[in-house]
């Protein structure tokens, strides 16, 4: 008779444990076990260890089927996972991670990650085959909206499986504080009041009453009008990567030499600045005639501005020129920074709240959020557990589905806090990100790639572009220790179907199957697939950080970053006055109701994962163990040199320090 060893752990969290009765079958190679019952009984974080008694050796152990079975109230069980221990002493290790609901028998599979051409038994081959055909059914896409990314079929976060949602201390944590802060602004006053604020002083009450987090906002409070702040927010703020090198100016944006030049400072001119890579733009032509809205029956409005920097000799970008829209003219003047106060102030202030929509929408929502969303529905459907890009990929989709499902019920549906609280219309919404995915490639999505083609290598002071190439280099170096260690060489990708489905159904359903936008349909090489899996990774973690994390910060001085105006650009210069400005920017009811939304969005809730760090042990070989633990410590190292610089800094860059980045999207 053959004695099999067997422990099965059960989660740590909440409510992990049961009262319902779970037996297991062992199958092997040679045969399977009898159903045997392990127990009636189990408690968060413990392990329960029986005997499974068989007549003839099974076999290497290949997958074990847990049953759950309930006589009269009906109680979900999270099982860890399961370790098997045979007669000649082999130990199979049997990752689980998942909630057992109902009466219901799971299936899973020995841990080593397995491709489709690695398993040999039909048995293998029909369990893989039967959990993508169940995925694909309960993971279907559907249409938010014409021209968007893709999204999961779910109306609500209750249809979603068990397995997506938020952990149960993390939805409470969420929704109080989301309460509290609510409470707070209410009981303060702010929400009621639907007037402008009576000073630029008095927007600073807003955040100072939110203890701890009001050191930023209040250097932003005291920078914001200075023209070196300004510049500064293009390279390390919530929109780091709009920005772009100028070697020629717009036919629309005709900035003469003589406009510029005592901007320039002696001993040179536009076209040499230009010419000698000193001169940057930033456009918002994606925001040119979107339709806008009313707040409380005041109608707001848009501008598409365009806007001219320049590097000094002390390495600093401050603007040089500002035209309010894509259509020069007498109507749309182009303001200097020797234009009077006002003026100049305002006309930064429209570049500004034009900044807020394309960070919002394209650089946050769009680019990492639904590309995110895209990235995990594709995984769910395509992968099966036991392949190692499932194991690579999943913890970097860790609650992605339940927060976006989220976004899409109360932030940015028709009446949701976007649509309330800025200057754009439901539809107007809807046509910046149709807009913006069009314009979306490959490059842009690669940050080594990106900083080259925006021209953005060797400018100072880019906190962001060298905190991410840090990163983007540690994840590649992990990804390539997987990918190489699974896949021996080139045909092994390119004759790897469901890798090849899974990168085609995010061609398809993310991008629309646009080849204009340089997006793979199909990966043929180890490192054509080493540079989409780190694009990836990067995107669901620390480009998320980048231009999430910050916006509380930014965001809390509503002149900073205004969701709305409530007057139109001006068209003539002389014009602007302090009351005019405080008439133009929010009223205290709309900041109040956008702070709320900011400061959830960048708040550390409970349950968070670290880049890097692995709770769930998907993978059971050495190697890729030994890759984690690598990748962790040259984590470590990056963390020391951000510390090491912001230790002296007035205004730290910390946004992508790997303590302040999540393994993915989850707020």
């Amino acid at each position: 008779m053959a004695v099999y060893k067997v422990t099965v752990a059960t989660g740590d969290m909440v409510e992990a444990g049961t009262n319902n009765s779970i037996s297991i079958t062992l199958v092997g190679s040679y045969g399977e076990s009898r159903r045997t019952t392990v127990s009636f009984l189990f408690l968060p974080g413990k392990e329960r260890s029986l005997s499974v008694h068989c007549g003839q050796d099974l076999g290497p152990i290949v997958l074990i089927r847990l049953h759950k079975w309930r006589l009269f109230l009906e109680d979900a069980w999270f099982c860890k996972d399961v370790r098997v221990t045979a007669p000649n002493g082999t130990l199979y290790r049997f990752p689980c991670y998942q909630w057992l609901e109902g009466v219901t028998t799971v299936e899973v599979r020995e841990g080593s990650g397995k491709k489709l051409v690695d398993d040999k038994l039909q048995i293998l081959k029909e369990h893989r085959s039967q959990e993508l055909a169940a995925r694909q059914e309960a993971y279907r896409w559907k249409n938010f909206a014409q021209g968007w990314p893709r999204c999961l079929n779910v109306d609500s976060i209750f249809e979603l499986d068990s397995n997506i949602q938020f952990s149960r201390i993390r939805a409470n944590n969420f929704t109080g504080f989301l309460i509290f802060q609510g409470a707070s602004h209410f009981l303060s006053g702010f929400l009621l009041r639907r007037t402008s604020w009576n000073s630029l002083d008095e927007m600073r009450t807003v955040f100072s009453r939110t203890q701890g987090r009001d050191i930023v906002p209040e250097y932003v409070a005291k920078h914001w009008q200075e023209d070196d702040f300004f510049g500064y927010q293009f390279l390390n703020g919530n929109n780091p990567i709009i920005i772009h090198r100028c070697t020629t100016l717009p036919l629309n944006f005709p900035v003469t030499p003589e406009m510029v030049a005592g901007s320039l400072g002696g001993g040179t001119d536009l076209g040499k600045e230009l010419q000698e890579g000193r001169i940057f733009i930033v456009d918002y032509k994606v925001l040119e005639d979107i339709p806008t809205d009313t707040i409380y029956g005041r109608q707001q409005h848009i501008a598409a501005p365009l806007c001219l920097l320049h590097q000094g000799i002390d390495g600093l970008l401050r603007p040089i020129a500002i035209q309010l829209s894509q259509t020069p003219g007498p109507c749309s003047p182009i303001f200097l920074p020797s234009d009077d106060e006002w003026d100049w102030l305002l006309a930064k202030t429209w570049v500004r709240n034009a900044d807020f929509y394309s960070h919002q929408l394209l650089t946050h929502l769009l680019r990492t959020h639904l590309f995110g969303e895209v990235f995990a529905i594709a995984t769910l459907r395509h992968l099966p557990t036991c392949h190692p890009l499932f194991k690579l990929l999943m913890p970097h989709f860790h609650f992605t589905l339940h927060i976006n499902t989220l976004a899409r019920t109360v932030l940015i549906n028709r009446g949701g806090l976007i649509d309330k609280g800025s200057g754009v219309t439901y539809e107007g919404l809807l046509l910046v990100v149709q807009q913006g995915l069009e314009q979306v490639t490959y490059t842009s999505l690669c940050l080594p790639d990106d900083i080259c083609h925006r021209g953005m290598s060797h400018v100072p002071n880019y906190h962001y572009r060298d905190d991410g190439m840090r990163l983007w280099e540690a994840i590649e170096s992990f990804v390539s220790g997987i990918v190489t260690f699974y896949y021996r060489g080139d045909a092994a990708v390119s004759g790897d179907t469901e890798l090849q489905a899974w990168v085609m159904d995010i061609f398809t359903n993310g991008f629309l199957g646009r080849t204009s936008s340089g997006v793979p349909s199909s990966l043929q090489t180890v490192a054509e697939l080493i540079k989409f899996l780190t694009m990836v990774m990067f995107t669901c973690s620390a480009q998320h950080a980048a231009v999430n994390n910050g916006q509380y910060d930014l965001g809390a001085f509503v002149p900073n970053a205004p969701s709305s105006m409530r007057h139109p650009p001006p068209c003539e210069k002389g014009r602007a006055f302090l009351q005019h400005f405080l008439d133009t920017i929010p009223e205290v009811a709309t900041t109040a109701n956008i702070l709320v939304a900011l400061i959830l969005l960048s708040s550390q809730l409970k349950d968070r994962r670290l880049l890097g760090q692995y709770p769930e042990e998907w993978f059971t070989e050495a190697e890729p163990r030994r890759l984690i633990r690598a990748f962790q410590g040259r984590l470590e190292e990056i963390r020391d040199r951000i510390e090491e610089r912001n230790h002296l800094a007035e205004l730290r860059y910390n946004y992508l320090n790997p303590l302040e980045t999540e393994n993915s999207i989850s707020i």
